[in-house]
């Protein structure tokens, strides 16, 4: 039987936790392992053969639209040599549940996986939250807000984009409180509805 292991961050957190573990999983009591790591083949930003945090620090990975198709890109005989498995980004991966049990239950592996467990209105993200009931431990990360430097637990998006998947870093999220994530979205609100208060009476006058 192998382990699940799943990490809710707060953006960058993501990338520099699963490298720790990762390492810290590669060599325990003196016995090396063989890891690996995927991310998903959407995040092209640094390059689609490594995942790299904003301080340098890089490993190599598979990018891959689905989990399913792993173990077929990274070889049989490969695979049933690793002992541990990180998957980043993983809110992008439909697969995530059956690949997690799969692997943790029945492949006796262990799965280090890092994701956003909700997107920028607060709601679950693909299937992350799908996986916590198989996980041997979740781990909730936060940042500090950058409002205020309090504990951030939401991740406010700065653009007006309304998309769900909208792959971006500083320039378009950051780590907020639960203060500045309402506060800011009351200003939004309040913003676009004078917006389009002006629009109308433009319209009328026309």
């Amino acid at each position: 039987m192998g382990a699940c292991n799943f990490l809710s961050p707060q953006l960058i957190l993501s990338i520099q936790e699963i490298l720790q573990l990762c390492e810290a999983s590669c060599c325990t009591a003196l016995l090396c392992r063989s890891v690996a790591i995927i991310k998903s083949n959407k995040d092209t930003r640094y390059g689609l053969d490594s995942i790299v945090t904003h301080d340098g620090a890089k490993l190599p990975c598979l990018a891959l639209p689905d989990l399913s198709s792993f173990r077929q890109k990274f070889g049989l005989d490969a695979y049933d040599q690793l002992d541990v498995i990180g998957i980043d980004e993983a809110q992008f991966f439909e697969d995530l549940y059956d690949f997690c049990r799969e692997a943790a239950d029945h492949d006796g592996k262990r799965v280090i996986v890092a994701g956003l467990d909700g997107n920028y209105l607060r709601r679950s993200f693909g299937s992350v939250l799908d996986i916590i009931p198989l996980a041997d431990s979740v781990t909730k990360l936060t940042a500090r807000c950058e409002l205020c430097g309090k504990r951030a637990i939401f991740t406010l998006r700065k653009t007006e984009e309304t998309q769900t998947e909208l792959i971006g870093g500083a320039d378009v999220y950051m780590p907020v409180c639960r203060q500045h994530y309402v506060s800011r979205l009351v200003v939004k609100e309040a913003a676009k509805t004078v917006l389009e208060s002006q629009d109308v009476q433009c319209v009328s006058y026309a």
